[in-house]
């Protein structure tokens, strides 16, 4: 295992705080085998790689010896996180929230040891816990102390609604450290109140509190916004082996070495030998294929990363269309063809508009294998052409033959 402090320098490792690290120190010191939580609310059937800058710091306390808790939000899944949100969320039915937590359980294992890996649901305890236990609760808290939260300080200054049980949220995830008593909590840096709230609760219950890690929050293949499957700009981890290499590859050489920082399993050292060597000369594209290959090794295998590799050389610097491009037939505005940009978006190749409008500025669009800059460029009746987004996201789009009417119509007539 080595010294505390070499502990202690592979766990900062891809942390954005640790608090309070002096505890930590004291917890590993003291030789106790930790018990580490991390949470996940089952709002979506599937995992993708920003989940796993978590998992892989899980996975790092397993091989020191100590015991992780995969905690699936069975329960509060159905209230929903507030986190970031400038409304209150829909709540899932409990038969959503059952099945993405059974998918959860069959793809933790591509990352954590299986063996050493402990599921709960916190269902268990709050179910339990009732209705008087939760006016209990819910005492041990201020409404002043929720209002400190920025997105709930930020709604309540714009005067956008918040639903009460929004603030049971946070109490109910920091009882979860109460009861599983964690000594250690894991999650992104953007649920470090939540995981304060739990630090302050066991204080309350008279146990030594965990102490807090943060992760850093994983972009997604755009760079700007967080990874997320309802943006479109996520690598899911049981995407097949040739996606997951394209999508990778797809990423900006600046965002490559935010990849390699919190996915890579390379030492600090070793990544910035990868950088010293792009500095020198080395094409980034040739670190790209090395962080591509180890990430889908991990999900799928060593041939699996080669022949994605060889897929990838084969259809994009021999300008290769793939056989499964995906076709969409859309149909034509009222003044005939659709412009680029909307084009673009209807066919899932970008999140929005906006965001492809974006792409042509940045001369990552291609119409039939040529660039364009024209942003005001429009698709005519019966274009049919191969539309590709960065080097990953392509699709065949075809304008569908319409007659434009001499005037606007609707169901009355002429306008």
């Amino acid at each position: 295992m080595g010294s505390v402090s070499q502990v202690l320098e592979l766990l900062r490792k891809g942390t954005d705080e640790i608090l309070l690290e002096d505890e930590l120190k004291s917890k590993l010191e003291s030789g106790k085998r930790l018990r580490v939580k991390a949470g996940f609310d089952p709002t979506a059937p599937d995992l993708h790689l920003g989940h796993t800058v978590l998992l892989n710091k899980m996975r790092q306390f397993q091989d020191l010896g100590h015991e992780v808790v995969f905690l699936i939000g069975d329960f509060t899944g159905m209230i929903g996180d507030p986190t970031g949100k400038s409304a209150t969320r829909p709540p899932l039915t409990h038969d959503d929230v059952a099945e993405n937590a059974r998918t959860y359980e069959q793809q933790i294992y591509k990352v954590l040891d299986p063996d050493k890996t402990v599921v709960m649901f916190n269902s268990s305890w709050m179910t339990e816990l009732g209705a008087s236990g939760m006016i209990g609760l819910a005492a041990k808290h201020t409404v002043a102390r929720m209002l400190e939260r920025d997105d709930f300080q930020k709604r309540y200054r714009e005067g956008r609604p918040i639903a009460i049980h929004e603030f049971l949220y946070p109490l109910m995830q920091g009882y979860d450290s109460v009861a599983m008593r964690a000594d250690v909590e894991l999650g992104g840096t953007d649920q470090k109140f939540n995981l304060l709230v739990g630090r302050e609760l066991q204080k309350t219950y008279g146990m030594d509190p965990q102490v807090v890690m943060t992760m850093p929050i994983l972009e997604g293949l755009g760079g700007i916004q967080k990874m997320s499957k309802s943006l479109n700009n996520y690598i899911g981890i049981d995407d097949a082996a040739k996606d997951m290499f394209g999508k990778i590859m797809s990423i900006s050489d600046d965002l490559m070495w935010r990849y390699f920082d919190l996915l890579s399993f390379r030492s600090p050292a070793d990544i910035e030998r990868l950088k010293r060597e792009v500095v020198k000369g080395r094409n980034p594209r040739d670190v790209k294929f090395e962080l591509a290959g180890e990430i889908v090794t991990r999900f799928h295998s060593a041939s699996d990363a080669e022949a994605a590799h060889k897929a990838f050389v084969d259809q994009y610097r021999h300008g290769a269309t793939p056989d499964d491009v995906s076709e969409y037939e859309l149909a034509p505005d009222a003044c005939g063809g659709l412009p680029i940009a909307n084009a673009i978006k209807m066919a899932g190749l970008c999140a929005s508009t906006s965001d492809a409008l974006r792409m042509i500025k940045q001369h990552a669009v291609r119409l039939n294998g040529e660039k364009i800059e024209d942003t005001k460029l429009r698709l005519d009746q019966g274009s049919d052409v191969i539309v590709q987004v960065g080097k990953r996201r392509i699709a065949r789009i075809k304008i569908t033959e319409k007659k434009c009417s001499e005037g606007l119509t609707n169901e009355f007539g002429s306008i």
